[in-house]
């Protein structure tokens, strides 16, 4: 099992982003830096991110460079939309999930995010998220 945003989640994640052809599909001729930071964590404050260049997607621990999005939330967020306990968009409207940068980017790069919605699915089964 791995620890939700623990070192060794985010590098579960890396290897099935690598592997993943559907990934590697949605992110054709795309370009965007998403960095996710969740805070009040049980490991403190964890910052993530997806780059995706046109045929090419990673995700890793840090930000993403260059940064065209950010999305930060705290843990209780990040665990109750990870788990499907609270809609992303509901989370968004009522302010716990804070969103700065290009919008317009993100809303064109929803096959992306359907492709890693993917990833994390074959990754929650050996998360938890306590």
């Amino acid at each position: 099992m791995f620890r939700y945003l623990s070192l060794e989640w985010i590098e579960a994640l890396t290897a099935e982003v690598a592997a993943s052809a559907a990934m590697q599909e949605a992110s054709t001729g795309a370009r965007l830096g998403v960095t996710q930071v969740v805070t009040d964590g049980p490991e403190g404050e964890v910052t993530y991110h997806l780059q995706v260049d046109d045929g090419t997607a990673r995700f890793g621990a840090g930000r993403a460079e260059p940064e065209d999005v950010r999305f930060v939330q705290d843990w209780e967020t990040a665990v109750a939309v990870a788990i499907g306990t609270l809609n992303a968009q509901e989370a968004f409207i009522g302010g716990r999930i804070r969103l700065t940068g290009d919008q317009q980017k993100l809303l064109d790069s929803q096959p992306v995010f359907r492709a890693l919605d993917g990833v994390f699915n074959a990754v929650r089964p050996e998360t938890d998220y306590r």
